[in-house]
């Protein structure tokens, strides 16, 4: 059986996960999770783990519902007033939708990077101390330890150090990206959440993202989207195919790119289609 023609014609398909992914540490759980918007089904049935301290990646074509699933996570879609969610997600054993969650204290146990870079118009410092100043935090020396703590995390430190106080858009791209990652990072997040935070930069700025990633690999649980099959296995510990908003294969990346248990996975993962 083909098994992305049967996707493509709606048909269910069990997803394949590999025993040693099931074996790690959990940090995020995602159960039977569906997503619609309106009537279109933009996810389907999808349950996987989400291993404490690891990089996982999610890979697939366009469309096929990646950022749709990371941005569930930390329930940005919750701004769009057509979506409905069945199923859950439980993060550290806790279900991210129970009806008493507040959503903001939530989105602080996350952190977020998007494609493209986005620091606030406001100076160095105050964009990495910006989620303890709404925290309410005004003790000038916690703010700068932990400014440099962020910074020095995100290998950004040496080279912004004595520029604190000049603003954030006066950084190059790649510099930009990785203080949005220091500002991400300085809350302490339990999953920090990358939407293709390479796709806007040059390779030598890449390079850089991909070393911070590799560094900040079990201090953080990490789920990244990546369009970059060589990224994906350069910087991850597991890799999810998924295809028309399904999961299709989850195992370790390693195994993924030389020994999946499906051929389709295997096609997409050679560039066969895609």
């Amino acid at each position: 059986m083909n098994r992305l023609k049967a996707i493509a014609d709606g048909q269910t398909v069990e997803s394949v996960i590999h025993e040693e992914v099931l074996a790690k540490d959990v940090v995020l759980s995602v159960k039977n999770f569906n997503l619609f918007y309106g009537r279109k089904q933009a996810l389907h049935n999808i349950s996987m783990p989400i291993a404490k301290g690891m990089v996982t990646a999610l890979v697939g074509p366009s469309g096929c519902g990646k950022s749709t699933l990371l941005r569930s996570v930390n329930r940005m879609n919750d701004l769009i007033d057509s979506v409905r969610i069945e199923g859950d997600m439980l993060l550290n054993g806790e279900s991210i939708f129970s009806p008493g969650v507040d959503v903001i204290q939530l989105r602080k146990r996350m952190g977020m990077v998007f494609q493209k870079p986005n620091p606030f118009p406001m100076s160095i410092f105050e964009n990495v101390v910006y989620p303890l100043r709404i925290d309410g935090e005004r003790d000038k020396t916690v703010l700068m330890q932990v400014c440099e703590h962020a910074l020095r995390g995100a290998a950004l430190w040496d080279e912004v150090k004595d520029r604190l106080h000049e603003t954030g858009l006066g950084l190059s791209g790649g510099q930009q990206q990785r203080l949005c990652i220091a500002r991400a990072i300085a809350s302490d997040p339990e999953v920090l959440l990358l939407d293709e935070p390479c796709s806007a930069l040059d390779p030598i700025a890449t390079s850089k993202i991909e070393d911070l990633i590799d560094k900040l690999r079990g201090e953080y649980s990490i789920l990244i989207v990546t369009h970059n099959m060589q990224q994906a296995s350069r910087i991850s510990d597991h890799t999810a195919f998924m295809y028309l908003g399904r999961l299709v294969e989850m195992a370790e990346t390693s195994t993924i790119f030389t020994r999946p248990q499906l051929r389709e996975t295997e096609d997409y993962i050679t560039g066969r289609f895609g």
